[in-house]
C-alpha cells in the first residue's frame, strides 16, 4: 500500500552543549499511521520527539543539523513560524498537566489564544467535538464547570489529549502517555490512539513493549542517540532484522 509522508527525516543530528544526543538519523513517518520509539532511557527518543515541534530549542546549549520536513517544508528552516509549528504538532507528556481552570476553560484556551472561533456558540461545540474525539464527553458533560483537578489521572489525560486536539493539529507527539496511569486507564488511551490516527500521525515513545506491539502500526529502535532499526511493528516483533533489536524486545538489556 502507497503511503504518503508526513514528515521526512535525513541526517539529522541534535546537541546538547557538548553532547551528542542525535546522529545521523533518518527516518520517513506516514500520514495516519502510529509510530512508536522504543529504546533504553537516555538513548535519545524524546530528544528526537521534542525536536519535531522545536520544544528544545528552549533548552539552553541545543543546536540541530540535518533536514526534518513537515509536508515538505523544513521544521528548522529560518523563516518558519515556530508558534505556528507547534499548533500544528501538538503534544501529550508523560504526566497529565491540566491547567487550573474549569475542564470547559482547559479545552477552550487554545481556541481563544489562536482566536479560533466564531462566537461562544462556535467555542462551545469546538470544545464539545474534542472532548467526543477524547473519549471523555460522556464523563464529563455536565461538570464542564468543575475544576479539571478534580478528575481521575486517566481523565486528565483525556483532556490534555482533547486540549490538544482542539485547535486540529497534523500530527500529534506523545511522550510515554500511560506511564503514570493504571492499567484500565492505560487501554483507554491506546483504544483512543487508534481511533484518532485515521486523522492524526501520531508519535509516541514508551518504554513498554507491549504497548508498542499493540498500538504502533511502525517501531524506530533508538541505542545512544541512533535509530538501529525501523519498520513494520508485526515484523520487528516477531522477526527483527538485527539480534540487538531482538535482545531488546526480550528483555536481555536495557
Amino acid at each position: 500500500m502507497d503511503e504518503s509522508i508526513r514528515i521526512s527525516v535525513k541526517k539529522f543530528n541534535a546537541w546538547y552543549g557538548e553532547k551528542h544526543a542525535l546522529k545521523d538519523v533518518d527516518i520517513e513517518i506516514p500520514r495516519n499511521r502510529i509510530v512508536a520509539m522504543i529504546g533504553p532511557s537516555g538513548c535519545g527518543k524524546s530528544t528526537f520527539l521534542r525536536s519535531i515541534n522545536r520544544m528544545n530549542d528552549l533548552i539552553e546549549g541545543f543546536k540541530a543539523q540535518g533536514s526534518m520536513l513537515l509536508d515538505d517544508r523544513d521544521i528548522y528552516d529560518k523563516d518558519i513560524d515556530v508558534t505556528k509549528l507547534r499548533r500544528n504538532v501538538g503534544m501529550v507528556f508523560q504526566k497529565p498537566n491540566p491547567f487550573p481552570m474549569t475542564i470547559a476553560e482547559n479545552i477552550s484556551y487554545g481556541l481563544r489564544i489562536n482566536r479560533m472561533f466564531k462566537g461562544k456558540k462556535d467555542m462551545l461545540l469546538q470544545v464539545e467535538k474534542s472532548l467526543i474525539e477524547a473519549g471523555l464527553w460522556e464523563e464529563v458533560k455536565d461538570d464542564l464547570d468543575k475544576s479539571a483537578f478534580e478528575l481521575s489521572g486517566g481523565q486528565q489525560q483525556r483532556l490534555c489529549i482533547a486540549r490538544a486536539l482542539v485547535i486540529r493539529p497534523q500530527v500529534i507527539l506523545m511522550d510515554e502517555p500511560t506511564a503514570s496511569l493504571d492499567p484500565i486507564s492505560t487501554a483507554k488511551i491506546e483504544e483512543l490512539i487508534q481511533v484518532l490516527k485515521k486523522e492524526y500521525t501520531i508519535v509516541i515513545v514508551t518504554h513498554n513493549m507491549q504497548q508498542a506491539a499493540r498500538v504502533a502500526d511502525r517501531t524506530a529502535f533508538f541505542m545512544l542517540g541512533e535509530i538501529v532499526e525501523y519498520g513494520d511493528t508485526a515484523k520487528m516483533f516477531t522477526k527483527p532484522d538485527k539480534k540487538i533489536t531482538e535482545d531488546y524486545i526480550t528483555g536481555r538489556f536495557g
